[in-house]
């Protein structure tokens, strides 16, 4: 991580988040911007790497709407269909047995939040009611509609990047943002959390683990 830092004092009624922002790299050589939030350091963006934090490749599959909902500990990755990467950098969607595979996906130093590092950001940020405006990117480029609830006051940018059925369907580029959690649930489903493109709330649930959602890593 780069050694120089901007500190940005952003101010609301109810918190002041100081911001510390910096850059970090993937194995593939992506650059991200960080941001600092309460006492914690996330990724500002989408992770994009194609390949674990061994160099072992995290594979896609032929074609890209195969069904995987019958495979045991299906480990995939995607970018989403039809939209061109080069001017929209919504990362990729990854399974969550990709997210908690051994070989680890978030560079040296990071990890994929549990669902209690989330916890504590939206507690930070005022809670699951709120957060959501605050954690998303603002304007209309990204996200559906007039977003008008958006501030991104916390400096974390959330971008609605969607997310993959296992049988193969995409769905919710521009009006959801969904992200793993590396925390499991019951069974085959794990924690998650998702921001929609029309109200404030960021929302916690779990869903199978066979589904491909966007991933924000943060730092040990």
């Amino acid at each position: 991580m780069k050694k120089i830092f901007l500190f940005i004092a952003i101010f609301s009624l109810n918190f002041v988040v100081i911001a510390q922002t910096s850059t970090l790299k993937d194995i593939d050589g992506n650059v991200y911007k960080t941001i600092k939030i309460g006492n914690q350091i996330w990724m500002a963006e989408n992770l994009i790497t194609d390949r674990f934090n061994n160099g072992n490749d995290i594979t896609t599959t032929d074609p890209i709407s195969l069904d995987i909902s019958k495979e045991d500990n299906p480990m995939y990755q995607w970018i989403y269909p039809d939209v061109d990467t080069s001017k929209v950098k919504i990362g990729r969607l990854y399974t969550w047995y990709a997210v908690t595979d051994f070989r680890k996906l978030c560079p040296k130093g990071w990890h994929v939040p549990t669902d209690s590092d989330w916890n504590t950001l939206t507690s930070y940020l005022g809670g699951d009611s709120v957060a959501g405006a605050k954690l998303k990117e603002t304007g209309e480029d990204k996200w559906y509609g007039s977003n008008e609830t958006s501030t991104n006051e916390s400096g974390f940018t959330a971008i609605p990047g969607g997310y993959r059925y296992p049988i193969g369907t995409f769905s919710g580029y521009r009006r959801d943002a969904s992200f793993w959690t590396s925390t499991e649930s019951k069974g085959n489903y794990a924690f998650y959390r998702s921001l929609n493109y029309n109200n404030k709330n960021i929302y916690k649930d779990v869903y199978n683990k066979a589904l491909a959602f966007s991933v924000r890593c943060i730092m040990n």
